[in-house]
C-alpha cells in the first residue's frame, strides 16, 4: 500500500503516476487533495473547469465533480481502462482524502519527486478551484 501526501504535487503528473501504480496492483491512498496544484494561469484553468461544469444538462450529464478529492479521483480514473475488469478493479483500489484522516495520523507519507511543483507562481490549488465551482471546503 502506498500513502501519498498530495501537498504541492502537480495534478496531471501525480495522476499518471498513481494510475501506473494502480495498474501494477498497488493500493494507493492520497491525502491533502485540496493542496494539489495545477500549473498555468488562474484565468485559463478556471475557464476550463467552469466550461466542463456547464457542458450538458442536469439530467443527462456529463457530471463533473466539485470537491477536490473527487476531482483528483476522476483524473486518475480517466487514465485507467475502466471498461475492462483489471482497470475497474484498479480504480477501486484508489482512495483520496481532502485532509489527513484520524486513522492515518501515524503513517509515513511518500512524496513523488517527478510530480513535485517547483514553481513559486503560476498555479492554483484544487481547494481554490473547488471553492470557485461552488463546493466550499
Amino acid at each position: 500500500m502506498i500513502y501519498i501526501d498530495g501537498e504541492n504535487h502537480i495534478y496531471g503528473r501525480l495522476s499518471s503516476y498513481i494510475a501506473k501504480q494502480l495498474l501494477n496492483g498497488e493500493e494507493v491512498v492520497i491525502v491533502n487533495a485540496s493542496k494539489i496544484v495545477i500549473t498555468g494561469t488562474k484565468k485559463f484553468i478556471l475557464e476550463k473547469f467552469v466550461h466542463r461544469r456547464n457542458i450538458g444538462s442536469i439530467r443527462k450529464g456529463p457530471y463533473y465533480p466539485k470537491t477536490p478529492d473527487q476531482i483528483m479521483r476522476r483524473s486518475v480514473g480517466d487514465m485507467l481502462p475502466k471498461k475492462k475488469t483489471h482497470g475497474l478493479e484498479a480504480f477501486k483500489r484508489c482512495k483520496v482524502f481532502n485532509e489527513v484522516p484520524g486513522s492515518l495520523k501515524d503513517v509515513k507519507f511518500v512524496k513523488v519527486d517527478k510530480a513535485l511543483n517547483q514553481n513559486s507562481t503560476g498555479f492554483i490549488t484544487l481547494g481554490e478551484i473547488s471553492k470557485i465551482l461552488g463546493e466550499a471546503q
